[in-house]
């Protein structure tokens, strides 16, 4: 009996070619080239990471996306971490990215990150391995620089805190392809004349680049090999470096440093505060461990995880919404040009020249009527001035101006024709060519 062949379709060959490439390229770095940066209305990032040779494409979502400190750009060099996956519905390989960095800080930070991973697996950072600060601390030695502002503010704070210390110090550059050497000479020779109780190592503030000597791996074992209790105090409070993880006690500051290993105004106090420390150390070490172990667990869990398919879901759905706008652009394009043709048609077929005409006629008409107006008007004005003047001719002013008069009662202006119209003591008014003439009626005696 022949056996039954194990028959893939082309989508659970492409499930399991995703499930294994997420599964076995996890949590991987990558650095390379931003090219062809689109991002939809959606959110998500997509892009070509690229070198000399090849080229991988690479998408960010949204939700990664939204804590990376600057704009990506085509042409930037980047460092990415995420894993490999396939966009299963057109069968292609992608890169999808979970954190971003600019390539040179990016890197920096990459190989920070390497060799703290490394030296904690070695146990460099275990608590169980530091050393204790001595209960009576008389003399402590410093490895700086002898003329940085790390030694003035140590100076200060020992001189203000506790005079009676000593002070030794163990000249080093802390900056420069040369610091690491110097810095582990320091130590050795401090070590070897055994004549402190304490070494502080550290400087002031700086880049992560300033800072990079006491990032170094044989720094980091001179360290954790020194019999002296070490105190690490580089730069500010927000800076950390291996040598803050290998070393017996952590101060945020030089200035922190030196209030250590000074003595307290009370005991108490310095008990609580030496605790506090080892705690806290204890409480981060076993945090970065379970931090590890999370990341170990979800790098199982992401080959398999909904988020996947929703981000495979996410992306088809930008590149459909991409093809239509492609196709509504297309669409638009098309009825733009169709309306130019019938907007030329109509031109040809357009009213307006005959409008023009009308136009024209009805102008000249205008002109003609307004003329014919006038003329109207004139003969009219003519006519007028005319018989205005034979009225003139028969108006009472006229008369007046003979030498005659009009009288009338004054009161109500009635024309009195007749004497006996008029009665003794009214007033009456005559009028003459050229003023008005008041009297009153007396009776003669």
């Amino acid at each position: 009996m022949a056996l039954q062949k194990d028959i893939f379709t082309v989508s659970r060959l492409n499930n399991s070619v995703k499930t294994i490439l997420e599964y076995e390229f996890n949590g991987i770095w990558l650095i390379g080239e931003i090219s062809n940066f689109v991002q939809p209305a959606s959110g998500h990032w997509y892009f070509s990471l690229k070198d000399n040779t090849a080229q991988v494409k690479s998408a960010m979502f949204r939700g990664n996306n939204r804590s990376v400190r600057f704009i990506p750009s085509n042409g930037q060099q980047v460092l990415v971490k995420g894993r490999v996956s396939m966009y299963t519905p057109r069968g292609d390989y992608q890169f999808i990215v979970e954190q971003m960095e600019p390539a040179g800080d990016g890197l920096l930070m990459q190989q920070f990150e390497q060799l703290k991973t490394k030296l904690a697996a070695q146990g460099l950072f275990n608590a169980v391995h530091k050393k204790s600060l001595p209960k009576h601390i008389h003399k402590v030695g410093v490895i700086t620089s002898p003329t940085g502002a790390a030694i003035k503010d140590i100076l200060t704070v020992l001189k203000r805190r506790a005079p009676q210390l000593e002070v030794i110090i163990y000249p080093s550059t802390v900056q420069g392809s040369d610091a690491n050497k110097q810095l582990i000479d320091s130590i050795n020779i401090a070590n070897t004349r055994n004549e402190v109780d304490v070494l502080l190592i550290g400087r002031g503030g700086g880049s992560l680049e300033d800072l990079w000597c006491f990032n170094d791996e044989a720094l980091a074992h001179a360290i954790y090999a020194s019999q002296l209790p070490v105190v690490s105090a580089v730069g500010h409070e927000i800076d950390t470096t291996i040598a803050d993880f290998v070393a017996d006690i952590r101060a945020a500051t030089p200035s922190a440093a030196a209030e250590l290993v000074s003595p307290d105004q009370s005991e108490l106090v310095e008990q609580l505060n030496y605790q506090r420390k080892q705690l806290r150390n204890a409480m981060l070490n076993t945090l970065k461990q379970q931090q590890y172990q999370l990341h170990l667990l979800q790098g199982k869990l992401s080959y398999n995880h909904p988020a996947s398919r929703l981000q495979q879901q996410s992306q088809r759905l930008d590149e459909l919404t991409m093809r239509m706008q492609h196709t509504i652009q297309s669409l638009l394009s098309s009825r733009q040009h169709q309306l130019i043709k019938l907007q030329q048609r109509l031109e040809q077929h357009s009213p307006k020249h005959a409008i023009a005409r009308q136009h024209t006629n009805v102008s000249q008409l205008n002109q003609r009527l307004v003329h014919a107006i006038s003329s109207k008007l004139e003969k009219e004005k003519h006519t007028l001035a005319l018989q205005a003047g034979q009225l003139d001719a028969f108006s009472p002013l006229k008369i007046l101006g003979r030498g005659y008069s009009i009288t009338s009662h004054a009161k109500s202006g009635k024309i009195i024709k007749l004497a006996n119209d008029v009665k003794v003591g009214e007033t009456l008014k005559t009028q003459l060519s050229e003023g008005v003439i008041y009297s009153e009626v007396k009776e003669l005696s």
